[in-house]
């Protein structure tokens, strides 16, 4: 009857085990050697945890044990946590919380987040993976991430990226990146070649690249290359410029 439907739709799935349980045991034609007993205990949010305890005495046993000597099995769900649409302490937990709403994101295009450091107000993450080499790592920070946590944790006031550290700025480590995108260069008659390195241990070192041929003037290919020379150093105030 519709009723009964609402009822068992209203119970919870431990119960309905134990339900389906007793239902089993009918087959054997003896339900009443059959004993279940279900217990639960729900702690406050500070212990966050439920945990269901249901006692079977079997119908096989020969000695008609007890219920306390009848074996016991716990079952304790393990739930991600929930967070409140109420603004949020600034806090590790909390940063890392609201963090991990995001990862799937992250991880499906092969990347991740981490936190390094809270320093007051301000939150250092590290983007791992193809996020941390990604063209786009500054926007996914400061439109996405950043957004995001202060959105949720108002004490925030600032979210930068943490650099990994790449290689010493010099020509050498220059001309690695460049010898990747010389031979497609040569296709067309063109060059390039590291006209200088300044501010070297500054906030904002600057390489200037000089480059012939067809394809000096096409933007594309000068953005293609400050890109992977910015994910070689791995400095996020690193500029690349032209003669």
């Amino acid at each position: 009857p519709p009723s009964k439907v609402c009822t068992m739709a209203m119970l919870s799935r431990p119960v309905l085990y134990a339900v389906a349980l007793v239902a089993a045991a009918s087959a054997f034609s003896a339900p009443a050697f059959v004993t279940v007993r279900t217990s639960s205990s729900i702690h406050g949010r500070g212990n966050d945890s439920m945990s269901l305890r249901m006692t079977i005495v079997s119908p096989f046993d020969n000695d008609g044990g007890s219920a306390s000597e009848a074996g016991t099995a716990t079952y304790t769900p393990t739930e991600p946590t929930e967070l409140t649409d109420e603004p949020l302490d600034l806090t590790w937990e909390n940063v890392d919380a609201v963090l991990e709403e995001m990862r799937p994101f992250l991880i499906q295009d092969g990347g991740n987040v981490a936190i390094q450091e809270i320093d007051g107000p301000v939150v250092r993450l590290e983007l791992q993976g193809a996020c941390g080499t990604c063209p786009s790592s500054t926007q996914t920070m400061k439109m996405g991430l950043e957004r995001k946590l202060r959105e949720r944790i108002p004490e925030i006031q600032e979210v930068i990226q943490a650099m990994p550290e790449g290689p010493e700025l010099n020509e050498e480590q220059v001309d690695v990146v460049l010898d990747g995108v010389r031979p497609f260069l040569q296709v067309a008659g063109g060059t390039i070649d590291c006209d200088s390195i300044t501010g070297e241990g500054s906030v904002q070192p600057c390489i200037t690249l000089r480059m012939e041929g067809s394809s000096a003037s096409l933007n594309s290919v000068k953005l293609e290359i400050a890109q992977r020379l910015q994910r070689h150093f791995m400095m996020s105030g690193l500029r690349v410029e032209w003669a």
